[in-house]
């Protein structure tokens, strides 16, 4: 058996060598690579942060003195009163009626100017709609919350006849208004990731434009729909200085849309500054806080299974 000789390794080519020299182009691709990994690992970190701050505020609270039963099924809160009351179904139940109200009127008006911007509008008249939703999005929450206290609240005594203006319907229509232009935005990406061969096989057979959108687009469509709703939804439930003008603060459950209301964050953002720090309603503030950023988190983590879901079924 013959010997096995061995080839001679070429040597690499002279050009190869550059390559790992550590010039300023590969410090400069290193330093970048690192900015954008600290970016991308940034928002985890500032996440984890503000819940363990807001928990680490309340958690001797919750865990030795707080009843859990009567925070989620008491009807009187009343935290300064002795003895003190922590009762939150009248600041869930005002959240819940004022998000209801919201997005009876923010998810028909947004889907509508979706399907018009998406299906309808061409040129530069579409390019001026999307400008101007975006700046809608753009009007600071204390200005929503004046033209809810000034310009609101009378039309709302007169068209309806009722004492107070400040009430359930005045902060739902205001973040109605405030949701609309985020709902309106994913709502039209979705429609847009509709494949465009889907609309022009439907109106080969013969279908009419709105008949494409309604038989064809839309149902391809409702994951993104429905995480343009619960978006807006997140959005809703964290809204605070809008609805702390426009709600009346009335901490008692509403029983109408002319009820006034309390919400979870307008009580935080009112009685905060007012709260000793350390003392029970500082920290019961807190807890409240913390279920607030549970509820948005979980919304939120649904609306993008629901996006991963749709972009992996395409």
């Amino acid at each position: 058996m013959e010997p096995t000789t061995q080839q001679p390794v070429a040597a690499p080519p002279a050009w190869a060598s550059t390559l790992d020299r550590r010039d300023r182009s590969w410090w400069f691709d290193f330093v970048m690579r690192g900015a954008v990994f600290a970016g991308g690992v940034s928002a985890i970190l500032f996440i984890v942060a503000i819940f363990v701050f807001i928990a680490s505020q309340g958690a001797e609270f919750a865990w030795n003195r707080l009843s859990w039963s009567d925070l989620l099924f008491g009807t009187r809160w009343e935290p300064t009163s002795d003895p003190p009351a922590y009762g939150a179904v009248p600041l869930l139940a005002g959240t819940a009626w004022i998000t209801a109200v919201a997005m009876a009127i923010a998810v028909p008006l947004s889907f509508c100017a979706a399907i018009y911007i998406g299906e309808f509008a061409r040129g530069r008249r579409r390019e001026w709609l999307k400008i101007l939703i975006e700046l809608l999005a753009a009007i600071p929450s204390v200005v929503w919350g004046v033209i809810g206290l000034q310009v609101l609240k009378p039309v709302i005594q007169d068209v309806f006849g009722v004492p107070v203006g400040l009430n359930v319907l005045n902060a739902g229509i205001i973040l109605g208004l405030m949701a609309a232009p985020i709902i309106t935005t994913i709502a039209e990406d979705a429609l847009k990731a509709v494949p465009e061969n889907y609309r022009e096989a439907a109106e080969a057979l013969g279908a009419t434009r709105w008949q494409v959108v309604w038989r064809v687009v839309l149902p391809h469509a409702r994951p993104g729909l429905s995480a343009a709703i619960l978006l807006g939804i997140g959005r809703a439930f964290g809204e605070t200085i809008a609805v702390l003008m426009a709600s009346g603060h009335r901490l008692m459950a509403p029983q109408s849309v002319f009820d006034s209301a309390a919400t979870v964050t307008a009580t935080i953002a009112a009685e905060l500054g007012e709260a000793a720090v350390g003392s029970d309603h500082y920290q019961v503030l807190f807890v409240l806080g913390g279920v607030l950023f549970l509820v948005t988190f979980a919304i939120n983590l649904l609306a993008d299974r629901i996006i991963r879901g749709r972009r992996r079924n395409r």
